[in-house]
């Protein structure tokens, strides 16, 4: 475990947030921005729906392959040089002159931040102390908060304003100021590396054993799991405010800043909860508690505007609110000297279980004669099941520490170890 100071603790996990704000807002802007891509290219919903999936399916997959080697870097070059092309792929995003080459810049994102999330999650688990991780862990999830406030409404209006590249441009600015504050602050993290890797060729039987070990195995589907159910709904909300409900696109900003402002003071909160109360007790109860909002916006009457704006803080708060006791536990499945290759794993697991339940929530979905949207009802019931069977399954998720588990194990308070 590295030692540094609480100050210089606060300051690298702002700007992993700050890291992590980037990459989100890179693959939340692209929903809101559809009407506008469709019409500058001349493309059908389907194409642009491939654009969007090509982003997590690539995602899914550089994250698979960075299993393989990011344990043989230093965190810190590795954070940086990631970073440096993650911001050359909105460039090429901002001057596509075609959908093809869009589509190759978006695939070219996904392939940047699927390694990046892991990146950041290796990091925190490198630096921060197992006692304090569930709180480290809310604070990078700020970004999401973040993303919703501040990145997605600024695209929305900058998009509205000049055209659809404008929030492209505008994450190629932030990520040059974001890459220039991590060479400052982002510490050398190579204790790892004093444990002599594994040769090229001993590269692939190691991940196949990564991804054959049960304890492993079970934290995926986890993981899964939760991907599908947050992404079967999710992607959806936007059209189905605006064809159903005749939400006007550019109130949505209205909605994501609600919801935003909300998770950016709990994420924090709820984190402090899964170190004090346990990471398996609070995100079953979390995880339960998300039904409830699932089932209302996917079951949503007509009602005022000003009203729909009061709901999403709860529903943005539910969701967020099952992911930091989650991704805490996660960072104490693996052993510490296979903790990146596990979170890289895991990382592409996240992404696919988000391409996974957009494709699903797709394929449920009907637009009726008036162009309404049909079956989101449908929807929100598939992912409130799976969201119970997570529930169940989260008892199976295990610390690497855990020698000897018992049925009670979680029941209290977690000590070192990590139940």
């Amino acid at each position: 475990m590295y030692s540094i100071s609480t100050k210089h603790e606060r300051r690298l996990l702002w700007l992993l947030a700050l890291t992590q704000f980037t990459v989100i807002m890179d693959f939340m802007v692209m929903m809101p921005l559809g009407p506008q891509i469709m019409h500058t290219f001349s493309i059908t919903p389907a194409a642009f729906a491939t654009a969007v999936s090509a982003y997590s399916w690539c995602s899914g997959l550089s994250g698979l392959f960075a299993a393989t080697y990011i344990d043989r870097f230093d965190r810190r070059k590795l954070l940086l040089t990631v970073y440096a092309l993650f911001a050359i792929s909105n460039l090429g995003c901002a001057l596509a002159s075609s959908f093809p080459l869009l589509l190759a810049a978006r695939a070219f994102a996904g392939i940047t931040g699927g390694v990046l999330g892991s990146v950041i999650m290796a990091i925190v688990g490198d630096v921060i102390p197992v006692q304090r991780r569930g709180a480290a862990t809310g604070t990078i999830m700020t970004s999401l908060s973040l993303a919703a406030i501040a990145g997605v409404p600024a695209g929305v209006m900058l998009g509205a304003h000049f055209n659809w590249a404008a929030p492209f441009v505008l994450l190629v600015v932030l990520s040059v100021l974001i890459w220039f504050g991590g060479m400052q602050i982002v510490p050398s993290l190579a204790e790892h590396l004093s444990r002599r890797p594994p040769p090229l060729n001993q590269v692939l039987p190691d991940l196949g054993r990564l991804l054959s070990n049960p304890r492993h195995l079970n934290a995926f589907a986890l993981t899964f799991m939760i991907m599908v159910s947050h992404m079967l709904v999710i992607p959806f909300i936007s059209p189905m405010l605006v064809l159903n409900h005749g939400v006007p696109p550019a109130h949505l900003s209205w909605i994501y800043m609600g919801g935003g402002f909300a998770t950016f003071f709990t994420s924090r909160a709820i984190g402090r909860l899964a170190d004090r109360y346990g990471k398996h007790r609070v995100f079953r109860i979390a995880a339960v508690l998300s039904i409830l909002p699932v089932l209302f916006v996917t079951h949503l009457p007509d009602l005022p505007f000003v009203v729909v704006v009061l709901f999403f803080p709860f529903f943005m708060v539910a969701m967020s609110g099952r992911m930091i006791p989650m991704q805490a536990l996660l960072t104490t499945v693996p052993e510490p000297t296979r903790r990146g290759a596990f979170l890289s794993a895991n990382s592409a697991l996240q992404a696919v279980g988000m391409g996974c339940g957009a494709w699903l929530g797709g394929l449920m979905l009907t637009n009726t004669a008036s162009g309404q949207i049909a079956g989101y009802g449908t929807v929100g019931w598939a992912a409130v099941g799976i969201t119970l069977a997570a529930v169940l399954w989260a008892g199976r998720v295990k610390a690497a520490a855990d020698k000897a588990p018992s049925a009670s194990a979680d029941l209290g308070p977690e000590p070192l170890g990590e139940i």
